[in-house]
């Protein structure tokens, strides 16, 4: 058994678990909770990065559900300049990916030039290189909200990810169980057996 986050980030990997889940009595209730906890800037940054996996729509009505919680923000910041945001995409997503990431950019290209551009300046640049939270913490809520999802494959990478953007295996692993926790029993086999290829190949050096 892992040990436990640090409460505020609990909260978060939580949030993004029940995100993930759609179970809109479960969001409702934690947010409920969180509302006088965590900081409402940190929740947001949760909220904000979820469109990447789970679509604008998802986002938009999570974040509508918050604001009605806690009223309008009057502290958001004003849009980053975007010229920034493919060098900032290289940077994170080299450090997430580390001595895979010419093969991952390589791979994407070969799907699609245009998805290889997305990932790197939408995704890392945009969103995940944001400076409201850490690049662990980020990491960790992906882990949990990609191990409701059911997709090994991205599952695999960013469990991977985490790690080697600073994480402990303890904290990986107690994402992964807050994720998986709102999984249903085949896709929670799924995850367990994730983590462990994870485990097997970096005892073999892979």
């Amino acid at each position: 058994m892992s040990q436990h986050l640090q409460p505020s980030v609990e909260m978060l990997v939580r949030l993004s678990a029940v995100i993930a889940s759609r179970q809109a009595d479960e969001l409702s209730k934690h947010f409920n909770l969180i509302a006088t906890r965590a900081d409402a800037v940190q929740v947001e940054e949760v909220i904000l990065q979820s469109y990447l996996f789970l679509g604008y729509p998802i986002a938009l009505n999570v974040m509508a559900l918050w604001r009605e919680r806690i009223g309008p923000n009057t502290s958001i910041k004003s849009l980053e300049d975007r010229d920034t945001w493919t060098v900032r995409g290289q940077e994170i997503c080299g450090a997430v990916y580390g001595d895979q990431y010419a093969e991952l950019r390589a791979h994407i290209r070969r799907l699609h030039p245009d998805l290889e551009q997305w990932m790197v300046q939408e995704g890392y640049g945009k969103v995940l290189g944001r400076s409201d939270l850490s690049l662990v913490e980020r990491e960790l809520c992906i882990v949990a909200l990609l191990a409701v999802l059911d997709v090994p494959k991205q599952l695999y990478s960013h469990l991977r990810g985490a790690l080697n953007v600073g994480a402990h295996v303890w904290q990986v692993l107690r994402a992964l169980e807050i994720g998986l926790g709102y999984a249903e029993d085949d896709v929670a086999a799924r995850g367990w057996k994730t983590w462990k290829a994870l485990q097997s190949r970096a005892a073999v050096g892979g």
